[in-house]
């Protein structure tokens, strides 16, 4: 019976020494399954603040939207345009050039065929321009399957077309005007004065197109009235013999009221027709040089019978045209053509400053091929005009995010996180 007991006491001593073994393995894996899931948990924890920091290191910046087409610059075109301006300001100087010593060829050499009637020579300049502008709208803006009289008679007849006819009217009145202004002033006067339209048109694309201009183009812009105006006092001086002009039968007041009104006509019908072009209805450049050109020659035809229709009926349309009179025709007529390219790409100002660039450049030029001196006064003029042109390119205005000037920059502005960005105004 006590070996029974002591056996009894031996198998429950064995049995719990098993049981605790078992119970301390249990702990033993509890505690491992336990630290396993927190040293996991860790991992995971460490991979999702990995991931999170590598998607922010890699996180694209906000990408800015464009603004409204019709209202903004397209960014990917920023560079060809920039290019297409300058160039066409570029061109322009050079048909200039071209035009000033090409008609001071035709008047030189016009008593060999004879004196030709200037308002029928810008007659043909405006119909060649008409001509070659449907040239190309055929050639280069008429699809395959595109009627071009049928393309033709829906641009052309429509409302912009009769808001073209704005400019060509202000035109010839402006020409009248510059008429009654050299009755009543002085050579000198008059060529001084007429450059005000540089600073009229400088006020009108503010008022009309919102366009800012510092404070240093300000002063350049006088700057260049003035110095344009000191070359043109200069080259007539050096250029013609002195003309005795009865100024007792001029008036004064009358003379600068009909230049002033000339420029500010001068000033206005080039803004208008920068605001046609780039705001108007969305046509080529070929389309609006036909309009341009089909009122050109309706007014010039209207100035010829006006002005000189006497000499038309005596001598004829085209009397004393020769190879020399060709030349500033034709030289016109590109020119016509190029307005409008550097209206659309450029604006007036710029077109002011390379015209004024032109007259200096071909006076230089005079000088050499016809003899033309050069004086300290227009060396001092022609100093003048280069330092505007550097001032009003050195110094622009500077950007501005103020909605109310309702002009367009082309580079976005950077923006918070959820927010999209448009082309800043300035």
């Amino acid at each position: 019976m006590r070996q029974v007991f002591a056996v009894a006491r031996i198998s429950s001593v064995s049995f719990k020494a098993c049981s605790a073994e078992v119970f301390e393995d249990k702990i033993r894996n509890v505690a491992s399954s336990s630290m396993k899931a927190k040293e996991s948990g860790n991992i995971r924890a460490n991979l999702v603040s990995r991931a999170a920091a590598r998607k922010d290191e890699v996180k694209p910046a906000p990408v800015a939207k464009m603004a409204d087409p019709s209202r903004s610059v397209r960014i990917p075109c920023t560079d060809t345009l920039v290019d297409l301006k300058y160039l066409s300001l570029l061109l322009l100087v050079a048909q200039n050039v071209c035009l000033v010593l090409s008609i001071r060829y035709s008047r030189i050499h016009q008593m060999e065929d004879g004196a030709y009637v200037s308002s029928t020579a810008v007659v043909v300049s405006e119909f060649l321009k008409l001509v070659a502008s449907l040239v190309l709208e055929y050639f280069f803006e008429t699809g395959p399957k595109e009627s071009f009289t049928a393309k033709m008679k829906d641009e052309f007849f429509n409302i912009d077309t009769v808001k073209l006819s704005v400019p060509g009217l202000l035109y010839t009145f402006q020409n009248n005007m510059l008429f009654v202004a050299l009755t009543n002033l002085t050579a000198a006067t008059y060529q001084v004065t007429a450059q005000l339209k540089i600073l009229t048109t400088a006020v009108f694309s503010v008022i009309m197109l919102g366009k800012q201009i510092s404070m240093q183009q300000t002063l350049s812009l006088f700057m260049l009235t003035i110095g344009v105006g000191v070359v043109q006092v200069a080259v007539q001086q050096a250029s013609a013999k002195p003309v005795q002009q009865n100024t007792e039968e001029m008036n004064q007041m009358v003379g600068l009221a009909a230049v002033l009104s000339a420029c500010l006509t001068s000033g206005f019908a080039g803004v208008y027709f920068e605001k046609i072009l780039k705001r108007g209805r969305k046509v080529s450049i070929y389309i609006r040089n036909v309009q341009l050109g089909f009122f050109g020659v309706v007014i010039g035809l209207i100035t010829v019978a006006a002005n000189d229709l006497d000499k038309v009926m005596e001598g004829g349309f085209f009397q004393g045209y020769g190879v020399p009179v060709m030349i500033p025709i034709l030289t016109q007529a590109v020119g016509g053509l190029l307005v409008a390219v550097v209206m659309k790409y450029a604006d007036n100002i710029l077109k002011g400053f390379a015209t004024s660039l032109s007259i200096v450049l071909a006076s230089i030029l005079s000088a050499f091929l016809f003899e033309v001196p050069i004086t300290n006064l227009f060396m001092g003029g022609a100093a003048l005009v280069i330092f505007a042109v550097y001032v009003y390119g050195k110094f622009p205005p500077k950007p501005s995010a103020d909605a109310s000037k309702g002009t367009y920059s082309a580079v976005p502005t950077a923006v918070p996180e959820g927010k999209t960005t448009e082309l800043s105004k300035v």
